[in-house]
C-alpha cells in the first residue's frame, strides 16, 4: 500500500507498523529504503529475509539527528563530529565503534555500525515521530533512536528510486511513503571512521576533497587499506557484484559502443552520452545526462525500464574518469560483473 509521505497521516500509521515490528518502505534523498527498528532484531531479520540478504552483511541505520549517535557508537572522533556538521543532513554513512548490545542484527554482528542522517523531509518526518515518545501508545516501545534501512530492492539487484519500484519489488501488503522521485539516485558514499583518519569505502554525491576539506584530514582510498595492516570493515552496498538488473551489463567507450552498434539488434539497449548512429529498428536508446549529478538521479530508473523492456543486454557508455563520475562508475562496475 502507497501512501503520501505528506500527510501526517501516514506519518502515524508508518510510525505505529515501526513500533509494532512491522517493515515500510521509505524514501530518502539517495534510494528508498526498507526500513524497520534498528534495535527490534526480530524486526531487522525480517529485512533480510525479506531482500534474501547474507544475515552478516551490515545495514545502515538512518538517524534522525546527531542525538542518536550515542546511543550507536561507542566513541565519535574529532574528524567524524566534523563530518556529521558539514553534511548532515545528507548522503553521507559514517562507520563507528558499535556499543555492545545495540543493532546488533542490524549491523551483522560486527563491531562498527554504519550511521546516517538522511535529509528527505519524509524521512525526517518519521525518524522524528519516533523519537517523540509522546506519540507512542503505552502498549508499544516509546523511542525509536534509529531505522536500519537497506534499498528495498532484492538484494544484488537495481536500487529503487520511487514508491512505484519499491512496490513492484515486495507487492502491495508493505507499506510504502511516497516520497516522490528520489534527488540523488544513488546510494550515500561511506566513510570509515575507526582507523584516526576517514577511509572512503564506498563512493557517493559527497567527493573525497569535499569530506577533506570539511574535516582536515586526508581521505585514503580503500585501495590503501593494505597499508593500513587491516582490511576494511564490512559495510552496505560494497559487494563486487551488485546494483545488477536482469539484463548482462557491458560497460564501453563510445568508439566500440558505436563499432558493435552495426551488429546489434533487438533485445539491446543502450545508454550513452556521445551522438550515436544507431541502427534503424530493434535498439532501444536512451542519452546519458553529460552532468554526473543528473546521471547518478537517472541510472536506477534508467536500469529498471530497460528491464521491464525485457533487454538481454545493456551497453553504456562508460562514465568519464572525473572524480564527480565515481559514484555513477562504481554502480556501473558493480552491475557489469
Amino acid at each position: 500500500m502507497i501512501l503520501p509521505g505528506d500527510d501526517p497521516e501516514s506519518i502515524a500509521a508508518a510510525a505505529c507498523c515501526i513500533r509494532s515490528g512491522g517493515l515500510l518502505g521509505l524514501p530518502t534523498e539517495t534510494v528508498y529504503g526498507l526500513a524497520a527498528n534498528a534495535d527490534d532484531d526480530a524486526a531487522v531479520a525480517q529485512i533480510f529475509k525479506a531482500k534474501g540478504r547474507p544475515a552478516d552483511h551490515p545495514l545502515i541505520v538512518h538517524v534522525a539527528d546527531v542525538r542518536a549517535v550515542a546511543h550507536y557508537a561507542s566513541e565519535l572522533p574529532e574528524f567524524a563530529r566534523q563530518l556529521m556538521q558539514a553534511f548532515w543532513p545528507g548522503p553521507l554513512t559514517l562507520i563507528l565503534p558499535r556499543r555492545t548490545g545495540v543493532a546488533n542484527a542490524a549491523a551483522g554482528g560486527n563491531p562498527t555500525i554504519g550511521l546516517r542522517c538522511p535529509s528527505h523531509p519524509v524521512a525526517q518526518a518519521l525518524l522524528n515521530a519516533l523519537m517523540d515518545c509522546r506519540a507512542a501508545r503505552q502498549s508499544i516501545p516509546l523511542s525509536v533512536w534509529g531505522l536500519a534501512a537497506p534499498s528495498a530492492n532484492q538484494f544484488g539487484r537495481v536500487s529503487p528510486t520511487t514508491a512505484a519500484h519499491v512496490q513492484g519489488e515486495f507487492g502491495d501488503d508493505l507499506l510504502i511513503l511516497d516520497g516522490g522521485a528520489c534527488d540523488v539516485g544513488i546510494e550515500s558514499s561511506i566513510i570509515d571512521c575507526t582507523r584516526g583518519q576517514p577511509v572512503l569505502l564506498r563512493p557517493g554525491a559527497i567527493t573525497p576533497a569535499q569530506v577533506q576539506a570539511a574535516c582536515g584530514v586526508r581521505v585514503v582510498p580503500k585501495e590503501e587499506l593494505l597499508t593500513l595492516s587491516a582490511s576494511a570493515p564490512k559495510a552496505s552496498g560494497t559487494l563486487e557484484s551488485h546494483y545488477a538488473p536482469r539484463a548482462r551489463v557491458r560497460l564501453m567507450d563510445a568508439q566500440e559502443m558505436q563499432a558493435s552498434l552495426g551488429d546489434a539488434g533487438a533485445g539491446v539497449a543502450v545508454w550513452h552520452r556521445s551522438v550515436m548512429a544507431l541502427p534503424a529498428v530493434g535498439v532501444l536508446s536512451h542519452r546519458m545526462p553529460t552532468d554526473p549529478v543528473l546521471a547518478a538521479r537517472q541510472l536506477f530508473a534508467v536500469l529498471r525500464a530497460f528491464d521491464q523492456q525485457e533487454v538481454k543486454q545493456i551497453w553504456i557508455e562508460a562514465p568519464p574518469e572525473a572524480v564527480e563520475w565515481d559514484g555513477v562508475r562504481d554502480r556501473l562496475q558493480r552491475a557489469a560483473r
